[in-house]
């Protein structure tokens, strides 16, 4: 998307640009306005690409945060010295649960 969105900047600073000049001549304002356009657009992209380095910043907090949660969680079941039915069926739900919340991250494209 951000591609999308770092060509449709480029287009409209190049169109405005252009049709700035159409009429010959580029004055002082041509240029300042031209310099905003510029600007803009560099802003724009890389805020982008701020956001995109968040964004995985992010989603490997929530992957670690998940996989320590279902560790501990294990662990503590382990700890009375046996693992029953029930724990090894929480365990699986958790292995699940943080599986899917993985994989959910992924299909968004938060990842």
């Amino acid at each position: 998307m951000d591609d999308v969105k770092k060509g449709y900047r480029e287009a409209e600073t190049e169109a405005k640009q252009a049709w700035r000049k159409a009429d010959g001549e580029e004055s002082i304002d041509d240029k300042l306005a031209n310099a905003g356009d510029e600007i803009r657009k560099d802003l724009g992209n890389a805020g982008d690409e701020m956001r995109d380095t968040l964004d995985d910043s992010t989603q490997d907090a929530k992957r670690a945060y998940r996989e320590a949660e279902t560790d501990t969680k294990a662990e503590s079941r382990r700890s009375d010295g046996e693992e029953s039915l029930a724990d090894k069926a929480a365990n699986a739900g958790d292995e699940i649960r943080k599986d899917v919340g993985n994989v959910g991250d992924e299909l968004r494209g938060d990842r």
